[in-house]
């Protein structure tokens, strides 16, 4: 499996994640005082669904295309279909421009708010620049995420979110390195909202890291898992799940709704399953 994010723009787990990200995001606008959102892993903020490793793959087409097919998009849906018909329809006709998080974001933030963005890969990172060229309240770094985090936190607007949406090409061991940037990143930012993406190939290796979020975060936690396929092989990608801590007030419930959607309309092989964890 190509872990770069091109191969893999518009799936199932894209949709998921930035869908779940728009309403992170509109839940700081309750309040008129600025927020800073942090993406540790920001690839390059847009891609091309005609590309070559796009088209290699295919995934999208059991994606967010899907959902770009529908008459009527389900209200947990509308905001993310809403700015990917948005960024095509400025691409003319036959465009087929995806967000990547940093853009989505973009659609969200307002004048007062502020990005950071990570991104290790030179040629990524340059990509992220240029696109972001014209707007200075986005900043870039070339930087290890995990790292920058220890110099980033606490953000000056003291409320936020940290997306940490890491490739896993370490797999299971992606995990560790995952628990104890997080647990630095609490240590000096306790109030600061965060939502790691994981991918899920075998139910049983995630188990370690939710027993570990429990135990660092005990009541301040929750999660949502969204499974294509069974979660019973290594072999590929059954599905993923978003950790959050720090939610907002009862977003198991928006959560529970998206979720729901997503497994009527991007079930595949007749398949499709969803979980929600959150303290008793």
């Amino acid at each position: 499996m190509n872990y770069r994010h091109a191969y893999h723009a518009g799936n199932f787990a894209d949709v998921y994640k930035h869908a779940t990200l728009i309403a992170l995001l509109e839940s700081f606008k309750a309040k008129a005082t600025p927020f800073c959102y942090v993406d540790t892993h920001a690839g390059r903020g847009v891609y091309d669904l005609d590309g070559e490793r796009a088209l290699k793959t295919r995934e999208a087409v059991d994606g967010v295309l899907r959902l770009l097919a529908l008459q009527s998009v389900p209200a947990p849906l509308r905001a993310y279909v809403d700015l990917v018909r948005s960024l095509r329809a400025q691409d003319g006709a036959g465009g087929q421009r995806y967000p990547g998080s940093p853009l989505v974001a973009d659609g969200l933030l307002r004048k007062c708010d502020r990005a950071v963005l990570c991104e290790l890969q030179a040629d990524e990172a340059r990509a992220l620049r240029s696109l972001f060229r014209h707007r200075p309240s986005f900043h870039v770094h070339q930087r290890d995420g995990y790292e920058a985090l220890g110099a980033l936190l606490p953000p000056r607007e003291k409320r936020g979110l940290v997306l940490i949406d890491p490739p896993f090409e370490a797999q299971k061991e992606e995990f560790r390195v995952i628990e104890q940037a997080l647990d630095e990143a609490l240590a000096r930012w306790p109030t600061g909202r965060y939502a790691v993406w994981y991918p899920i190939k075998l139910g049983r290796d995630i188990q370690p890291f939710h027993r570990w979020l429990k135990r660092r975060c005990p009541g301040k936690w929750l999660i949502g898992e969204f499974l294509v396929h069974p979660d019973n092989t290594g072999e590929r990608l059954n599905g993923c799940g978003l950790a959050v801590i720090n939610p907002p007030w009862q977003f198991e419930r928006t959560l529970d709704a998206l979720l729901n959607v997503l497994c009527r309309h991007l079930g595949q092989d007749g398949f499709a399953d969803r979980r929600v964890h959150f303290p008793d």
